[in-house]
């Protein structure tokens, strides 16, 4: 919790008593905020400016009627949509995608995405490059976890991860990315919901908040008497972190979007803040607060969008609800960050779990497909206006360049500057390396 308040009965010392219990929850493990802060006292602190923001496309994706489109298989394989050219000669997209087709120079489309065999729903892939099976102790974490680790906080007012996921109906929907073994100190800052309103001072001086300070000053020196070990020794940098984020408008005003000009929102297009059923919102509100949390310094921002699980209604779903919204707002975040010099610093991705079955089922729906799915890189410096990977004329298996999630991060951890044969220690302290056996794709050079 975030909220400093200022009601209720007074103390002696004229502080009150919900106030009191609010300040000490800030150094008691009421607010998460000092963990996730401590992520910069444990970082190496490199100076990288490079920032990734990754679309979580909820629910897995029709490949073959967005990037791969198959004209010249049977009716119940190539669907109902029409590819139409892009600005890059030769490369064809889905007609249902006509601003991701006008900026393609700027963008990959990959076509050849494996590594999730279950075929089973969950975000845990696309955050980490691992499949969810054969974990090491405590669990492999997330691309944001990393950066947080390894990197940390670019800026004292700013979490180096954030997470704009609300929960989902379906949990794994609305992840942000789990911390695994790294710990809560390292997992997203989330500030869907009622913590929006909580990253700001009510009714408060800097006088008023300086007796709070002291207080938990105060709370935390008697936390440290009890600690023979010393394990609490970081507190006071930490906490001062929190009531930096406190104290400081960057954060609050980077979820401002009343602080962006009208054309600019209205260029990301409409959409719906609530859940589409048990997934993530469709809502282009997010891919422009993401573009403005890495430039106030978020590291790395991740964003869940709709829910593509289209086992009956396929195209209709895309072509109506999905589509449409998705690419407006993702061709608009890659055109901001060019137009504001950011694209060489800023990597995004958007993809989903897995694929769907080249056959159209009886419900005029694709099912699970975890053979082969497609995903989009954009930014990052990467050389842009080219496919990478292919699948034979049924868009169901690989025929060319399989390219595995965990290639994918390798090539995100050296776009941030993480070493691809980088280890970290596990929960039961044994070094891990966190892609092994994956490198960065050279295709991207």
């Amino acid at each position: 919790m975030l909220r400093i308040t200022d009601n209720g009965p007074r103390l002696c010392d004229g502080i009150s008593r919900r106030t009191a219990m609010q300040i000490g929850a800030l150094g008691m493990g009421g607010l998460h905020l000092s963990d996730l802060l401590r992520a910069e006292q444990q970082s190496s602190q490199t100076g990288s400016k490079k920032s990734v923001i990754m679309i979580y496309m909820v629910g897995a994706p029709p490949h073959q009627d967005m990037y791969d489109l198959k004209m010249q298989a049977p009716s119940e394989i190539r669907g109902e949509f029409q590819p139409i050219p892009t600005s890059v000669p030769g490369i064809e997209i889905c007609e249902h995608m006509p601003n991701l087709a006008r900026i393609m120079h700027h963008c990959v489309p990959l076509r050849s995405v494996y590594g999730s065999p279950s075929g089973a729903h969950d975000s845990f892939i696309c955050y980490t490059g691992h499949d969810v099976n054969n974990q090491p102790s405590g669990g492999w974490p997330s691309i944001g976890s990393v950066a947080s680790r390894l990197l940390g906080a670019r800026n004292a007012s700013v979490p180096a991860f954030v997470g704009l996921a609300p929960d989902a109906g379906h949990p794994p929907y609305g992840s942000p990315g789990h911390p695994g073994f790294l710990g809560v100190g390292h997992a997203a800052f989330r500030p869907s919901g009622p913590a929006r309103a909580d990253m700001t001072l009510n009714a408060i001086s800097q006088d008023r908040l300086a007796d709070r300070k002291q207080l938990l000053s105060s709370i935390d020196r008697i936390r440290r008497d009890i600690d023979a070990r010393g394990t609490l020794s970081d507190l006071d940098g930490i906490n001062e972190q929190a009531l930096g984020i406190l104290t400081s408008s960057r954060l609050a005003d980077a979820f401002n979007l009343d602080q962006e000009p009208a054309d600019v929102r209205a260029r990301y297009g409409s959409g719906d803040p609530k859940n589409y059923g048990d997934g993530a919102p469709r809502n282009p509100d997010h891919f422009l607060l993401a573009r403005r949390l890495v430039e106030a310094g978020a590291r790395v921002v991740t964003l869940n969008f709709g829910r593509w699980d289209f086992h009956s209604q396929n195209f209709s779903e895309a072509k109506n609800t999905h589509l449409p919204i998705f690419d407006r707002a993702l061709a608009t975040l890659i055109e901001d960050l060019h137009e504001r010099g950011l694209s060489d610093d800023v990597a995004v991705v958007a993809w989903g779990e897995f694929g769907r079955t080249p056959t159209i089922n009886k419900d005029a729906g694709r099912d699970h497909w975890p053979r082969v799915g497609g995903g989009l890189i954009a930014g990052g410096g990467f050389r842009c206006g080219q496919v990478i990977g292919a699948t034979d004329r049924l868009g169901g298996e690989i025929a060319e360049r399989p390219v595995h999630f965990g290639e994918v991060h390798a090539s995100l951890h050296q776009f941030l500057g993480i070493g691809s044969q980088q280890t970290l220690n596990d929960l039961s302290g044994r070094p891990q390396y966190l892609l092994a056996g994956h490198e960065p794709l050279p295709e991207l050079s």
